[in-house]
């Protein structure tokens, strides 16, 4: 079976932790495939240039100024160190943006409804991807080839525009056309139910039980697009979703989420 890691920001912008990550990653055995973020080094980067950063409801807007920086960060130095790292650790990867052999196109987002029913958000440059979207041969070719591949959220339209995809969904969809297990990693052990607790890990988590969290504040900000696209994966065909800590691949645990 094919297994899918996501990798978040927070771990891909801190050298020691993305070193162990990568370490872990190249030790898994079988078919695998990496898709990784690096949001917080792209808001250090615009910072630096002067733009400020927005992000409605865990969703980075990007106008075409942002659009550069993220294909800067994301597709170029983010992508090319983990390959290099993991390249180190015996693991033959292959980076990728979306656009690379055409592997997954996007869809420009059309403005949207935010969560309160009223407000109403243009986020640019971003591009929505769905399971259908994914060029699904050209993935299983590289594997077969014995490459890993390691995608950044940088797509393409198809008409020569690149789209700033959210890296969670981009995994959730590369996950559901490979028919593949999709493990979210990132800096927690899990869901929790006390984010200042890490022992307080909910071992599977359901749609109702993730209503009732988010409902009492404890889950919020950016874990909710996380948990809503894992959630979808899960529906869509995924054979499954862990979400699990980063720095513990090689160990059993972290939430399993269930319909």
């Amino acid at each position: 079976m094919i297994s899918l890691y996501k990798v978040g920001g927070n771990v891909v912008d801190n050298p020691e932790a993305l070193e162990r990550f990568c370490e872990e990653f190249a030790a898994l055995e079988g078919p695998r495939v990496l898709v990784h973020g690096g949001g917080v080094r792209a808001s250090q980067v615009q910072q630096a240039l002067g733009q400020e950063p927005v992000k409605i409801e865990g969703r980075r807007v990007t106008d075409a100024a942002t659009l550069e920086v993220v294909t800067m960060v994301y597709a170029g130095w983010c992508n090319k160190d983990i390959v290099a790292r993991l390249q180190h650790h015996g693991c033959n990867a292959i980076g990728l943006a979306g656009c690379d052999g055409g592997a997954v196109t996007a869809r420009r987002r059309p403005p949207k409804t935010l969560s309160d029913g009223v407000t109403v958000v243009d986020f640019g440059y971003v591009g929505d991807v769905t399971p259908a979207s994914v060029n699904r041969e050209f993935i299983l070719r590289l594997l077969d080839a014995g490459l890993v591949p390691v995608f950044s959220a940088i797509n393409h339209d198809g008409a020569g525009q690149l789209l700033n995809t959210n890296a969670d969904t981009m995994a959730a969809a590369i996950c559901v056309a490979l028919g593949a297990k999709l493990f979210y990693c990132f800096e927690k052990n899990g869901v929790l139910c006390d984010r200042n607790d890490e022992t307080s890990v909910i071992p599977t988590l359901d749609p109702a039980a993730y209503q009732r969290l988010k409902d009492e504040g404890r889950v919020a900000d950016g874990m909710i697009p996380k948990l809503d696209n894992a959630f979808r994966a899960l529906r869509d065909g995924a054979s499954g979703v862990v979400i699990r800590n980063a720095a513990r691949l090689l160990e059993s645990g972290g939430t399993e989420l269930k319909l």
